[in-house]
């Protein structure tokens, strides 16, 4: 069985050599005695050439795409590009969606990591499927790729064998979910313990910065503002119209624009802001909490929260406790 990695053109190198030795490392651990390792790792490039990462360095491989035909699962690193600029057009970019595109109809598990989602997204295997990538790029993956369902801020999501995850050391989560996936959650638990990495992936919500979409743009400046001034009042999506000024289709219009978020959505955000905000510096109950933060009851407050942080009230106000102490 065989686990490659994708190589390509400025790829982010920590990600190549990382997932590569992850792999390594847990292999050799899992390898029972007298019995032959669980899996096989292999380093690919369209041409079997090393590919140089987006810090210029050289990167070894070990064969090209064919050499791995048939895998069990693909990684794909991210990679370094300067603000928004999307995946070059060239022919290994190319070759490499066609490949990833035959290996998943083979049955092999693909999965891409921080900005190397759009990779995927060229392969067409987002296409109505789940998928994320770091936070800062959700609105040009949307704009790129207007099939995929797109989640802002989460963490890692598989569908249909394509597991894509978000910021540029999600490659540690991916590579454990690729173990989990093909040897069990025992295996998975294993290799974490060896690697000292945790099980649970990390999520991108707890550090985006607040309000970091409405810095420039002032029609989200101000919606955001009304949000918070609400406090524990029950704001609808048409009180937030009326609020602005706007009908309630021009609110949806502007928002998803803006964002790519619906005005629930939104609210949902900017009420989990708030919440988190408050698990930080006060010592509110989660049922004070959620009346504080605009929510009609506990339940939907938890629901809400876990979706956004990948974590309960509670463990994301230890988890906060812990990092402060560790500073």
């Amino acid at each position: 069985m065989d686990i490659a990695i994708l190589g390509f053109e400025s790829c982010l190198g920590l990600a190549f050599v990382g997932s590569a030795d992850m792999l390594t490392l847990s292999r050799r651990m899992l390898a029972k005695k007298d019995a032959p390792e669980p899996y096989r790792v292999i380093c690919v490039s369209h041409d079997g050439r090393a590919v140089r990462d987006g810090a210029g360095r050289l990167l070894e491989v070990d064969g090209r795409f064919e050499d791995a035909d048939g895998c069990a699962a693909i990684i794909v690193p991210g990679y370094l590009c300067d603000g928004g600029h999307a995946l070059p057009p060239t022919p290994a970019i190319g070759a490499a969606a066609a490949w990833l595109r035959r290996q998943h109809a083979l049955g092999a598990i693909v999965a891409g990591s921080c900005n190397g989602v759009f990779l995927l997204g060229e392969a067409g295997l987002l296409d109505g499927r789940r998928c994320t990538t770091t936070w800062w790029r959700h609105n040009e993956l949307k704009s790129r790729y207007p099939r995929a369902d797109a989640a802002w801020g989460a963490s890692l999501i598989e569908d249909g064998r394509v597991v894509t995850a978000g910021g540029p050391l999600s490659w540690i989560d991916l590579t454990l979910h690729v173990i989990r996936a093909l040897l069990g959650p025992e295996a998975a638990k294993k290799a974490a313990d060896f690697t000292v990495v945790d099980t649970v992936p990390s999520t991108q919500a707890i550090y985006i910065p607040p309000g970091h979409l409405s810095a420039s743009n002032p029609f989200l400046l101000e919606a955001e503002h009304i949000v918070r001034q609400a406090g524990d009042a029950q704001l609808t999506t048409i009180d937030l119209a009326h609020a602005l000024g706007v009908s309630e289709r021009t609110l949806h219009r502007r928002l998803k624009e803006a964002s790519g978020e619906t005005p629930k959505h939104f609210l949902d955000r900017v009420r989990f802001e708030t919440a988190r905000m408050l698990l930080e510096t006060t010592q509110k109950s989660v049922k004070q909490l959620a009346a504080a933060s605009g929510y009609m009851d506990e339940t939907s407050f938890r629901r809400a929260f876990r979706r956004y942080s990948g974590m309960t009230p509670g463990a994301y106000r230890s988890w906060s406790a812990a990092r402060r102490g560790a500073r």
